[in-house]
């Protein structure tokens, strides 16, 4: 509910700060006092677009502030979906900088617009005589005969399964498109796999065989270079070995008249038995050498095979041609198995519509068996409020689509004259006879669901006497559930209210300002007077306010 509403530099408003309490409160004031004035600054508040022509000093910012109480709302998750913290006393703020801009606040934490808008649906609901499109929505109308036909956790357990089934049928049409492709690309990507296949490629062989290559390739040379290198060592009059034994000789007899000579005789030896190696290492490496024209084919092929394939695919490494071979092959598996895995999400599919059948289903009794009963509590009500002979024709008509809130197609038809044709409400109503409606509607959802606080700003215009009175009465029956706000021209609504506030103008120091106040008793009588009798308040219009105060 709406606990209090402060508005500083709008249009006619310099300051105005009020406090609202529960029940019904009633708004009245002279035909351009400033009623809608207030009504749009409340509409800033629940998300409404900004005008700089708004401000009343150009020079300074205007500043709306609401505060709500949210405890009963159950708007949790709505705070948590829009990155809110969650306050039991909301506070939203609305402010238009003098250079246009315009921001906007609940609990001091910044929002856009979309975020107020969303909110803003859940804390207020004004309506007046020329808004009724949410009368003639479908989404309204299905909205009101869930209410009566108690359809809340099925619609939940059928939108939880709604959502399962679309995304499924999402991952459908992914494979199916997948699988035109795929079967464009299939013949062309079994082939590139097939060459990579048969390549058998190893990660690290590429260069292995390029050493392999080189060695193949020059095996009489280094033949020669090996004989030559083993002549160095072992030739019987420069051999290295043998020069080597010999200084190991004469260093041994030195050795053995003088210690000191033992330490170059032992690096002298090792170099010996070091290079004795080097000959025994030089001499396999010879025997290992052997020309082998075919093995060098096989490694040129190889080589060959492995350029043409990297420079096919545009790659450097056989590690990265082993990742595309990886690549095509669950490509080609995936065109391969396409079938079974479309038929199983396929199965999938119909699972679940057998589920949102079921749950349809149910839904549709449901709301088959509240629409008598809708029927009749409207046709009541509309009777009492001068539509004696208003007949509703409300049916339902499942199809094969699966909507956000069940199968059924709605025909919410109505007849305001006896023998009248039946059409839908934006057809067969006048503007009057849609505000009677709409207020019997909320005035039957106040009875199943918590509605947010509701205004209804002159939906009275055009009726008066006992059908008056009686709109008063609903607004009143409303108000022991919710917070009901009437902005009224009439009289017999006014005295019905909780609490009376006043909209009027004054001018001071030759500036024309709107305020608001709130009446007591005695200014009660006399504004309704007022209302009932013109400025000059008559004795006979006192008393008959003050009857009807009583």
């Amino acid at each position: 509910m709406l606990t209090s509403l402060t508005i500083k530099n709008y249009a006619l408003i310099e300051h105005l700060q009020v406090d609202f309490n529960t029940g019904f409160t009633i708004i009245t004031g002279e035909t351009g006092a400033g009623k809608s004035i207030l009504l749009g600054g409340l509409s800033l508040i629940l998300g409404k677009r900004a005008d700089l022509s708004s401000l009343r000093d150009k020079d300074s910012k205007c500043i709306i502030e609401a505060v709500f109480d949210v405890t009963n709302y159950n708007l949790e998750t709505l705070y948590k979906t829009n990155d809110l913290d969650f306050e039991p006393h909301t506070i939203i703020r609305r402010e238009i900088l003098p250079s246009g801009k315009s921001r906007a606040f609940v609990n001091d934490s910044p929002v856009n617009l979309n975020s107020l808008q969303t909110l803003g649906v859940r804390l207020i609901d004004i309506h007046s005589q020329h808004e009724t499109l949410q009368l003639v929505d479908d989404s309204f109308q299905f909205q009101v005969i869930d209410a009566l036909a108690d359809n809340t956790k099925v619609l939940e357990q059928y939108n939880v399964k709604l959502s399962v089934f679309k995304t499924l049928k999402k991952e459908l049409e992914s494979l199916i498109a997948f699988q035109t492709e795929a079967i464009k690309e299939h013949d062309y990507n079994a082939f590139l796999l097939k060459e990579l296949v048969e390549a058998n490629l190893k990660a690290d062989e590429l260069e292995g065989l390029e050493e392999e290559y080189e060695v193949l390739n020059n095996v009489e040379v280094l033949q020669e270079k090996l004989t030559e290198a083993n002549q160095l060592l072992s030739e019987e009059q420069i051999g290295v070995l043998n020069t080597l034994t010999a200084l190991k000789n004469t260093l041994q007899n030195a050795s053995t008249l003088s210690n000191k000579y033992t330490d170059i005789y032992n690096r002298v030896n090792s170099t010996l038995i070091e290079l004795d190696d080097v000959f025994g290492a030089l001499e396999g490496f010879q025997e290992e050498l052997d020309v082998d024209p075919q093995r060098l084919t096989e490694v040129s092929a190889k080589l060959t095979m492995l350029n043409n394939l990297m420079q096919k695919h545009v790659v450097n490494t056989v590690s990265e041609l082993i990742e595309i071979r990886e690549t095509l092959s669950q490509k080609v598996s995936d065109t391969e198995n396409i079938d079974a895995t479309i038929q199983s999400k396929e199965n999938e599919i119909a699972t679940i519509k057998i589920a949102l059948d079921t749950l349809a289903g149910k839904i549709h009794k449901k709301r088959s068996d509240a629409i008598p009963k809708l029927k009749k509590k409207l046709e009541t009500i509309l009777f009492s409020l001068g539509m004696p002979n208003a007949q509703f024709n409300i049916s339902l008509e499942q199809n094969d689509t699966y909507y956000n809130n069940g199968k059924d197609v709605l025909y919410f038809l109505f007849s305001a004259n006896k023998g009248g044709h039946f059409n839908p409400l934006k057809k067969a109503a006048s503007g009057g006879e849609l505000s009677r409606i709409m207020l019997a509607i909320k005035s039957i959802l106040t009875q199943y669901i918590n509605l947010p606080t509701i205004m209804f700003d002159e939906i009275d215009t055009g009726v008066s006497g006992e059908i008056s009175n009686k709109m008063g009465d609903i607004m009143a029956q409303m108000s022991t559930t919710m917070q009901v706000f009437s902005i009224t021209h009439l009289p017999q609504i006014a005295a019905k209210g909780h609490t009376h506030f006043k909209v009027y103008k004054e001018d001071v120091n030759n500036i024309t300002a709107t305020n608001l106040v709130q009446l007591n008793h005695d200014e009660r009588v006399v504004e309704i007077a007022q209302m009932l009798g013109g400025a000059d308040v008559s004795n006979s219009a006192l008393a008959h306010a003050k009857e009807l105060l009583n």
